[in-house]
């Protein structure tokens, strides 16, 4: 995982920028005002930082900004998540994300993960997986209550999570104590109006579906009487013996009998009345089916004047009652239901014993998670103090001292647990609170060991280092150059310096210069070798004036590294690109 490459266009004093990058350490350099700084602050708007027109070259209609990178599993997954392409130029290629953003000159932005919208925060997301960005003022973020516990903890590789969710539940159960605490008076009340609602439909006892049966047996058994006059009329009709005299010819069961014998005694001489005769026998058995069923109808019906008042006054109770509550008589029996789901709310809530209960076991599983967390960094923070003043002897603080201080405090969501970086800059001073250090050169050196030391915990593999060397020199330039060059040697390492010491450390070497085209000022860039590299390493120690004697100490410093003779970071094509 590393970044491949960034192009910029109409960004501040760029106007076209290509510059692909390698493993390894590499540097920027080039006079004050050249331009390093600025591909830093591209590369963060590419990382979701938020974006104003000020970035948009004068007289251009805005800003564009393109960052590739070599990606991981971890990101690949986040890809994936999060609805994105997982791209790469070749199938057997690594997988890689083109992050791409422009800025117009109204200070609007858009942002795109390859070549899909993405807004700002999916940006930050993903960037926070590639880059870690350790500015010339790093060491303000160590006054930072939250910044310095996040810092011990990833040192000590310590999970949070468990003491977070342990906070959450006792936070919740206390505050679901503090309610009911609050409301009993209220809560008394709303629990004597559920029980006197309750009450008045206890006796009707609704039950789920019964009203649209009871409803139609009600309806039914009001109309007892038409309904057996029509049943027993239809008899008639089908058999006239049914009505207790003749009809003449016969009711219809005997005139469809007839029928059928008249057409039978003609089917031997005409076939075609065979599937009329069929016809009618079926009708014939339907009609008897029929009659079956109606006298056994007429047979279990009466009047049951009883059961027609008791039917009455159910129905009217349930009408009555679903008016007083207004609801619909189908939805009174589920209304009855969620009353007593209430009151059984109702009175869980009403149990302060039960309640007092669950919050201390909450409480007590908060205290129990976050003792575990606190013992896990006390155990870290000898080791991250150690470590951190061993590095601080190389980088000119001989005898000074790093510590961590672990104060207890109010429980939480992150524990009990109050930490504090103190520092002594030499042998013989107490260390005091890293705030309160005076030297703005030592704090960058205490920023930039604290960053060696921890730049490995994080899941960054591309570390960029802007001026945090600021305020060193000599041996100590040298020093910081070495460990930057140490980190280089499994993560990728950007680093915008002034120092000929760290420059010469470095794998690579990219020099930004500005030029004046056409009253207009512009940035450049060009990846220095061999002679050239001499050159700026000259510049860099003596000035504008360049000497044998600046010569021949650049060559002294470079070559270890050239010894080493790296692979070189270039400009696309290999050659200078002005910018």
């Amino acid at each position: 995982m590393a970044l491949l490459s960034l192009d910029l266009r109409d960004f501040v004093i760029v106007r076209e920028l290509n510059l692909d990058f390698s493993n390894g350490f590499t540097v920027l350099t080039g006079e004050t005002g050249a331009g390093k700084s600025i591909l830093i602050d591209a590369l963060q708007l590419a990382l979701g930082a938020r974006a104003d027109a000020g970035v948009v070259r004068e007289g251009t209609a805005r800003a564009e900004i393109s960052a590739r990178f070599s990606i991981d599993a971890p990101q690949v997954q986040w890809l994936t998540e999060s609805g994105f392409d997982v791209g790469g130029e070749e199938p057997a290629a690594a997988p890689q994300v083109l992050l791409r953003r422009t800025i117009d000159a109204q200070g609007k932005s858009r942002a795109w993960i390859n070549g899909s919208a993405a807004t700002a925060t999916q940006l930050r997301e993903l960037g926070d997986q590639l880059i870690d960005i350790h500015g010339q003022h790093a060491w303000q973020s160590l006054t930072r209550q939250a910044a310095v516990r996040e810092l011990l903890d990833a040192f000590g590789a310590v999970q949070t999570a468990a003491v977070g969710q342990a906070w959450q539940t006792w936070r919740a159960a206390h505050e679901r104590l503090a309610r009911a605490t609050a409301q009993q008076a209220s809560l008394a009340q709303e629990r004597e109006r559920l029980m006197w609602q309750i009450g008045e439909l206890e006796r009707l006892n609704p039950q789920d579906g019964e009203w649209p049966q009871l409803n139609a047996d009600h309806t039914r058994r009001s109309h007892v009487q038409a309904l057996i006059e029509a049943a027993q009329a239809v008899c008639n009709t089908l058999d006239a013996e049914e009505g207790g005299r003749g009809r003449g010819a016969g009711g219809v069961l005997s005139e469809v009998g007839r029928c059928v014998d008249t057409l039978s005694t003609q089917a031997h001489i005409e076939p075609a009345f065979t599937p009329f005769i069929d016809l009618l026998s079926t009708g014939q058995a339907q009609f008897e089916e029929a009659l079956h069923g109606l006298r056994a109808y007429l047979r279990h019906t009466d009047h049951d004047d009883d059961g027609l008042q008791a039917l009455d006054e159910r129905v009217q109770a349930w009408l009555g009652l679903a008016k007083r509550f207004r609801v619909a008589p189908e939805d009174l029996a589920s209304t009855w239901q969620g009353w007593r789901q209430q009151l059984a709310e109702l009175d869980a809530q009403s149990d302060l014993d039960a309640l007092q209960q669950a919050e201390q076991r909450a409480r007590t599983a908060y205290d129990r998670e976050a003792q575990a967390l606190s013992r896990l960094r006390h155990k870290a923070a000898p080791r991250l103090a150690a470590e951190v003043t061993d590095a601080m002897q190389a980088l000119g603080m001989g005898g000074g001292r790093f510590e961590v201080a672990l104060r207890a405090q109010a429980a939480t969501s992150t524990g009990i647990d109050e930490v504090e970086f103190l520092v002594a800059g030499h042998a013989g001073v107490s260390p005091r609170p890293i705030g309160k250090v005076a030297s703005g050169g030592e704090l960058s050196r205490i920023a930039l060991a604290i960053a060696v030391k921890t730049s490995a915990l994080g899941q960054a593999q591309t570390l960029i280092f802007d001026e945090v060397d600021s305020g060193v020199g000599g041996a100590v330039a040298e020093s910081v150059g070495r460990l930057m060059q140490q980190l280089g040697s499994d993560r990728q390492v950007l680093a915008v310096t002034h120092l000929p010491q760290v420059a010469a450390a470095a794998d690579h070497h990219v020099l930004v210069s500005k030029q004046a085209v056409d009253a207009q000022t512009f940035s450049s860039l060009k990846t220095l070798v061999a002679d050239e590299r001499v050159q700026e390493i000259a510049r860099m120690l003596g000035g504008s004036q360049i000497t044998r004697a600046t010569l021949d100490h650049a060559r002294e410093l470079l070559a270890p590294a050239a010894a080493a003779s790296p692979p070189q970071v270039a400009a696309r094509a290999g050659k200078r690109r002005s910018a």
